[in-house]
């Protein structure tokens, strides 16, 4: 196999042999595998971390059960103590504490006009745009997202960090500000959690990092995945595919793509069919963080079996 293995098709090969994981391509796992190189840094430094885990007393995943339930049940046949907590920021709401309410893990300075200016619109009508703090693109890419949010109509929050393009400032087409200023919002940074919560808050267009798809899970929100690099491809997957809430954006983005899929989500049936597979997950996650809910007593068991022996 060489590099021409990345382009030519050979990664839609299903793997059929992975324990947990049905008929999954080799596209879909994380792309520090997709080398040749059996020194490349990245693959060798997950490989000891694969190796470290047989040796802890503990794996602890800010999943639950029913999200994950075959991958889970097949590590607790590896490892005598798998615990799956979360979702933590689920959990960390449980907690009666204001002290825990200063807790938080945003790179960037956040920007509360957000939600002032979801406040405003109408249920389900707002498309959440945001790739994560250290995602990077193309001017080309940035450009195709921008007329294809444009094209669709629909109205928009749009986080643009200062460094999302690749060695350049992040620059929009003077053309795009003017077309959207009525319909769309940008910023450099939100609260992601309560933007995902808001009620205007119709779809999620996302690089699928895993705080990310997590949250937009418990948000009961719909997405659509532009993986870029790590485990983003494999959460993509799973949005997909496992969960039904997910529809995929190619690589080589194009705005007409981006204007059918965001139309799509946000108004047809695909989209309506998402919406509700994802509201049944918001239900099962939650219950999961709940006093006597599967998240909670595998905390409660972590506390007993690990941190605080007899």
């Amino acid at each position: 196999m060489d590099m021409s293995s990345v382009t030519n098709g050979y990664l839609e090969t299903i793997v059929d042999w992975v324990p947990g994981m049905n008929d999954i391509r080799l596209r879909d796992f994380p792309s520090f595998i997709r080398t040749i190189d059996r020194n490349d840094i990245m693959l060798n430094f997950l490989v000891g971390e694969v190796e470290a885990m047989t040796k802890a007393s503990a794996i602890i995943f800010n999943t639950f059960d029913a999200l994950e339930h075959d991958v889970l049940q097949t590590l607790s046949t590896m490892h005598p103590r798998v615990y799956s907590v979360g979702p933590l920021h689920l959990m960390q709401n449980e907690i009666q504490d204001d002290k825990v309410k200063s807790i938080g893990s945003n790179l960037w300075k956040e920007e509360p006009a957000c939600i002032e200016w979801l406040n405003d619109k109408e249920p389900n009508s707002v498309m959440y745009v945001n790739f994560g703090s250290i995602t990077v693109m193309t001017a080309q890419q940035l450009t195709e997202f921008a007329w294809g949010l444009a094209n669709s109509k629909k109205p928009f929050l749009w986080i643009i960090r200062p460094d999302i393009v690749v060695g350049d400032s992040a620059m929009l087409p003077p053309e795009f500000v003017t077309e959207t200023e009525e319909r769309g919002m940008l910023a450099s940074w939100c609260p992601q959690e309560q933007v995902l919560n808001h009620p205007a808050i119709g779809g999620f267009l996302t690089h699928s990092g895993w705080n990310s798809t997590i949250e937009s899970v418990c948000g009961g929100v719909p997405v659509i995945c532009w993986p870029f690099f790590a485990e983003q491809q494999t959460n993509c997957r799973y949005s997909c595919v496992e969960w039904g809430i997910g529809m995929e954006i190619d690589n080589d983005v194009k705005r007409d793509e981006v204007e059918e899929l965001v139309k799509e989500l946000m108004e047809g049936e695909k989209g309506k069919e998402m919406k509700k597979r994802a509201m049944e997950w918001k239900n099962k996650a939650e219950e999961a963080s709940r006093p006597g809910g599967s998240s909670h007593m595998n905390l409660e068991k972590l506390f007993r079996d690990v941190l605080l022996p007899k």
